[in-house]
């Protein structure tokens, strides 16, 4: 009876064992799928970003020039004192001309010392025809230069016949030995193209 006791004893102790067996492997082969598509769900994350803006930023270079020299300085809120005088001198007209031209355009606040050292207006100085047929002129160059082909350190002839000299610097030398800085390059129009400069250029 002992035995038989000894007996059903061992075999439900081996049958549970055995069971306790089967539980653990059972628990443990769920944990390395987990593992696993864990880091699958990260992978995408990483590479998903990075290429998507380099794209836009290269399509908006070339800008195709629309306006002619003259329209370009009427439409500048910069220029409107040499919008002014190219109209009143009748030079506007020229500018809108097929022929390619670079302008050397004073903005507004060059004027401001013209007019102070000539004791004048905006308004007589635009009076001025013969005067400002004589400046205006020698702000333009007949032909188109732009920034990267000025000829620096030579006599550059404009419109008037007198000439102007650029130093590497940008810098224009008149031919009162005035200077002026180049401050704005290559506005591009359909007959040429504007330099912004900082001050008036007056002839001999």
């Amino acid at each position: 009876m002992l035995k038989k006791n000894l007996l059903s004893i061992a075999v439900v102790t081996a049958a549970m064992s055995l069971a306790a067996c089967n539980d653990t492997e059972t628990v443990a082969e769920p944990v390395e799928p987990e593992v696993t598509t864990e880091e699958v769900a990260m992978e995408p994350v990483v590479e998903a970003d990075p290429m998507v803006e380099a794209e836009p930023m290269a399509g908006d270079m070339d800008m195709e020039a629309t306006q002619t020299i003259a329209e370009l300085a009427a439409g500048n809120e910069n220029l409107t004192i040499l919008t002014a005088a190219l109209q009143a001198a009748g030079l506007d007209s020229m500018l809108m001309e097929d022929t390619k031209y670079t302008v050397f355009a004073p903005t507004d606040d060059a004027f401001a010392p013209v007019l102070e050292k000539l004791g004048v207006t905006k308004e007589e100085l635009l009076a001025n025809t013969d005067l400002l047929k004589t400046v205006l002129p020698y702000h333009v160059v007949a032909m188109e230069v732009q920034a990267a082909d000025i000829p620096y350190g030579t006599d550059i002839e404009t419109a008037n016949g007198n000439t102007i000299s650029i130093s590497e610097d940008n810098v224009i030398t008149d031919a009162t030995g005035g200077t002026a800085n180049i401050t704005g390059t290559d506005i591009m129009a359909t007959n040429g193209v504007v330099h912004t400069i900082d001050a008036v250029l007056m002839p001999e």
